[in-house]
């Protein structure tokens, strides 16, 4: 599932910057560092797993994980039932005529397929509502993310969430995101959500959104060949 995380980033640096230039009248050249100048100090931050692992985050992310539980469980169903399909083939092809073996193909085939678009248009509708989670929650975490750095003499806080990430290495004492999930939580409000029965505390914020479902395989299904009569 897609976050945008570079979006974010670039806001964040985008704010940053236009703060130090406000501090320093030049884009182009600093002054000199004097005795006096506060030091500047950089941070990092995985925006992906503070935008899930916050209270809002958690909360709408569950909700919208139990308005697909049905969905599921019909992809799991149809793709059940395609399995059973193709151990039947397997076992029994080679003792069934021409005409029956021809409707067992296509019955798979047909089924295969209508798995695979309604898989594709759950996800795409999954993934669309997930980003719309994550854009919203996101625009107002990088408020509290702005008033955090401001106050704390940050230059410049990297998100190491995405792929792409110019993050190599950095020591955990600067990495952001813990704080700005508990500053988040405090702005918005929404209280800490309900233990799942049996789970143990978490330690560590949830780094993924729920899936659909695992992509079902593809793959034409084939007849065993009949033996020599």
């Amino acid at each position: 599932m897609t976050l945008h995380s570079s979006r974010f980033v670039l806001v964040v640096v985008a704010v940053l910057s236009i703060a130090t230039f406000a501090q320093t009248g030049s884009p182009a050249a600093a002054p000199a560092a004097t005795a006096t100048a506060t030091p500047s100090r950089i941070g990092i931050v995985n925006i992906q797993a503070a935008i899930i692992g916050s209270n809002e985050g958690q909360r709408d992310f569950e909700s919208l994980r139990k308005k697909f539980d049905p969905k599921r469980n019909e992809l799991e169903s149809l793709n059940r039932e395609v399995e059973d399909l193709k151990r039947q083939l397997s076992t029994t092809g080679d003792k069934l005529n021409e005409d029956a073996r021809g409707n067992l193909l296509k019955q798979i085939d047909n089924k295969q397929k209508t798995l695979q678009r309604s898989y594709e248009d759950a996800n795409n509708d999954l993934q669309a509502q997930q980003n719309e989670i994550a854009t919203r929650i996101g625009q107002k975490m990088m408020e509290v993310l702005d008033k955090y750095a401001k106050e704390h003499g940050y230059s410049i806080i990297l998100d190491y969430s995405g792929q792409a990430s110019p993050v190599l290495w950095a020591a955990t004492s600067v990495d952001v995101t813990p704080i700005l999930i508990e500053a988040y939580n405090s702005v918005s409000g929404v209280p800490p959500q309900p233990k799942t029965a049996g789970a143990g505390p978490a330690t560590t914020a949830p780094k993924t959104a729920p899936a659909i479902a695992p992509k079902p395989a593809g793959g034409a299904a084939t007849a065993p060949k009949q033996g020599a009569h």
